[in-house]
Order: C-alpha cells, then sequence, then structure tokens
C-alpha cells in the first residue's frame, strides 16, 4: 500500500515525520527557555502571541495555496522556515538572546501556516477515497512515532545540548526543503495566475469573502463543530485532568517506583502514545471496506468516554484502562474523519477548507483553558459530565454534517409527467 501512494503524499509523510522529531525535541520546551529568561508573565504572553500568529498565517495560507498553487506555497513556507530555523540557531550559540529566539519561532510560525494547508490539500489532489483512510492512518501513525522519540530526545538533550537540537533542526529542514523541491509535483489544476492576479485575490477583502464562503457552507460547518468539541475534549489533558491528577492522586508505590499526580499523567500519557505507534497498522487493516461513518461515530464515543473517566477517576488501574478505552477510539475516529473531511471539501477551495479545519486545534486549545476555572467551580464528576455531553455533541454534529453534505451530492430525481 505504500508504494502504491502518490509521490507526494510518500514525501509529505517522511517530511512529517522528519520536522517533527528534531522539533518535539524543541518546541515543547521553549515555555522553560522563555520563563528562565523573560520570566513566567512575559513568557505565557509570548507563547499566547505565537499561538495567534500561527492562526492568522494558517488562514492566509490556505487562500494562497488555492490562488499561487500548492507546492509554491509549500516551497515558501520551507525556505522561509530554514531561514528562520538558522537564525535560532545564530542566537544561541553563546549567549541566548531571547528576543531574537522569539522573532525567529514568530517566522517559523508564519511558515508552519503557509506550509500545512498546502501540505493538506496536496494530499487530497492526489488521494482516492479508496486510499485515503490508509493515507491518513500511516500520516498519523509518523505524527506520533515522530513526537514520541522528539520528546524523549529532547528530556534528555535540551539542559545540555540545546546547541546541537537547533542544529539538528536547521540539517533536518535543509533536507525536507530539499525533498519537497526534488521531488513534489504541483497538484492545483488551471492557468498559472500572474503576480498581479495573486495580490488582488489575496486582499484581505477578497480572502475574508473566502472564507466566508466557505463558513457558509452549513454542512461543513456542523462537521468542523463537532470535531472542534471533540478537540476540546483532546486538549483537557493539558489543562484540567493534570491539575486534578497532581491535587488529589494519592501517592503510591508502583513496581517499587514511587509515583505521584504528574508522574501518573506521564505513565497515561505514554500509554496512549505507545497504543498509537503500536495498533496503527492493524487497526487500518480492520478499517479498511468498512463504513467510515460508523466507525468515527464509535471512535468518538469511546475517545469521550475515556476522557470522562480522566476527569473523575484517581485509581491508577481504572485511569489506565480510560486510556486504553481512548485510545481505541482516537485510532478509529482519525482516519475515519479525515476520509470523510476530504470527501466533503470542494477541489476549487481545498487550501481555505483545510486551513479552517487546521484551526479547530487552536480554537479548541483556548476553549480547553476554560476547563480550569470551570473544574475548580463542578469538580471532577461535573468535569465528566461535561466530557460526555460534548461527545454527544460532538457525534451529533458530526453526523448533520455527513448527512447534509451527502443529501446535497444526491441527484434529484425529477418525476415524469404522469408518475
Amino acid at each position: 500500500m505504500w508504494r502504491e501512494l502518490h509521490p507526494n503524499v510518500r514525501v509529505r509523510i517522511v517530511n512529517s515525520f522528519l520536522t517533527r522529531m528534531v522539533g518535539g525535541a524543541v518546541f515543547p520546551f521553549m515555555a522553560i527557555y522563555f520563563t528562565r529568561h523573560l520570566g513566567p508573565g512575559l513568557a505565557g504572553a509570548l507563547l499566547a502571541a505565537l499561538v495567534g500568529v500561527q492562526f492568522v498565517a494558517g488562514l492566509y495560507g490556505g487562500g494562497l495555496a488555492d490562488v499561487w498553487g500548492r507546492r509554491r506555497t509549500l516551497l515558501a513556507g520551507e525556505w522561509l522556515k530554514l531561514a528562520a530555523f538558522l537564525v535560532l540557531l545564530a542566537a544561541n550559540l553563546h549567549t541566548p538572546l531571547p528576543w531574537v529566539t522569539f522573532a525567529a519561532l514568530t517566522v517559523i510560525n508564519v511558515s508552519s501556516g503557509l506550509i500545512n494547508p498546502a501540505a493538506e490539500a496536496m494530499l487530497v489532489d492526489v488521494s482516492t477515497p479508496e486510499t485515503r483512510t490508509f493515507m491518513y492512518a500511516v500520516n498519523y501513525w509518523a505524527i506520533n512515532a515522530s513526537l514520541l522519540i522528539g520528546t524523549l530526545l529532547g528530556g534528555w538533550l535540551y539542559q545540555d545540548h540545546f546547541g546541537g537540537l537547533l542544529a539538528g533542526l536547521c540539517a533536518m529542514s535543509g533536507l525536507t526543503l530539499f525533498l519537497a523541491w526534488s521531488r513534489m509535483t504541483e497538484t492545483l489544476g488551471g492557468a498559472r495566475p500572474s503576480r498581479a492576479e495573486v495580490r488582488e485575490q489575496m486582499g484581505l477583502g477578497p480572502l475574508a469573502r473566502n472564507y466566508a464562503q466557505v463558513m457558509g457552507d452549513r454542512a461543513f460547518r456542523l462537521f468542523l463543530l463537532g470535531f472542534l468539541l471533540l478537540m476540546t475534549i483532546e486538549f483537557g489533558r493539558s489543562n484540567f485532568i493534570p491539575v486534578h491528577l497532581a491535587a488529589s492522586f494519592p501517592e503510591q508505590a508502583v513496581l517499587g517506583l514511587t509515583l505521584d499526580g504528574v508522574k501518573a499523567m506521564s505513565v497515561l500519557t505514554a500509554v496512549n502514545t505507545v497504543m498509537i505507534v503500536a495498533l496503527t497498522v492493524p487497526v487500518t487493516g480492520w478499517v479498511k471496506g468498512r463504513d467510515r461513518t460508523r466507525l468515527m461515530t464509535v471512535g468518538f464515543g469511546l475517545f469521550a468516554l475515556g476522557f470522562a473517566v480522566l476527569n473523575v477517576s484517581l485509581s491508577l488501574p481504572v485511569l489506565i484502562a480510560a486510556s486504553v478505552l481512548l485510545s481505541l477510539g482516537e485510532l478509529l475516529y482519525v482516519p475515519t474523519r479525515q476520509a470523510l473531511l476530504a470527501d466533503m471539501v470542494p477541489g476549487e477551495r481545498r487550501g481555505a477548507y483545510l486551513a479552517v479545519n487546521g484551526q479547530t486545534f487552536t480554537v479548541g486549545k483556548w476553549l480547553a483553558a476554560l476547563g480550569l476555572p470551570l473544574g475548580a467551580g463542578i469538580g471532577g464528576a461535573g468535569m465528566a459530565l461535561v466530557t460526555l455531553l460534548l461527545g454527544l455533541l460532538a457525534i451529533w454534529l458530526s453526523l448533520a454534517g455527513v448527512r447534509g453534505r451527502q443529501r446535497a451530492q444526491s441527484p434529484t430525481v425529477t418525476p415524469a409527467l404522469g408518475d
């Protein structure tokens, strides 16, 4: 199956793996970097600003991929990323320069906003409904495997070999740029627009009208809202759940090791990641040829149920069982939901549609942050109930979106005279 995928798809998956593997060893630790050099208050403001930059850049990149071309937008992002990584390295070779580092990270987030929508649109352009479930499953496996390796690398090397990690980022960025330039082909059809036409279509007014049309698509909007609620559940693992475990989990000895709430959260995250990496291939084989909508629904349900338990339980065996449950749900819904999304997106606006879909992760993080004050008021049991409610709403909205699109795509049969 791997060799049957389009070369663009194979290059994108390899590039994503390489970039995230090294990036995962650096970027999760930048909060520590800025806190150490600028203080916690300013560090939080800068990290929030970086999220906002990527949000805006992603919307612009999606529109640009539809007008200027997938490959050209992606390559522009890759060149920008390589330049920013070199600046990041130079800013930390000797005396750390946190403000130059922040400027470089801002450019890196802009480059990601260009690369990701263009790459996602390219994947849909060159895939078929028959290959998409496998394609997205392999891509998801690569993302999780690379983040697992990257997190381990960062944990061991960040403190004493930060410069070496940044040098690795530069080398990996140069490699991914070469692979994208030499192996990827343009997938956007139609005549090549002039610079004047690109500037005209990428102005604020045309861009706003383009995204207004995207959000005016009712079926897509419902499907998107369903996923947004699911992402709000998922990012609870970075908000209420670790706080709940850190405050209330009883310290205990497990296999000769002392386990507190923070370490328990690490164990649960490891269970999830290892299951995704180990089971993606067999689950993908089992999913092939089955009803994608039904599997997505089951996956959403298992995912929400597992997170609901994490919000309320303090028993380690129950928490591990819940992590297994939500991991199975994740394995079921990720490739099937991505394949259904690809079927819903019109070809002429794939970049814009997929850019909007990509913003659900950012908005989901913002909404999940509300779980901290909400959880303080309603407690773990209340948060478990909220999680189940969000899961049910996610299922209902997503199914409404899928059925709405199916009705819109079904041919209308006009009765013959005399019937």
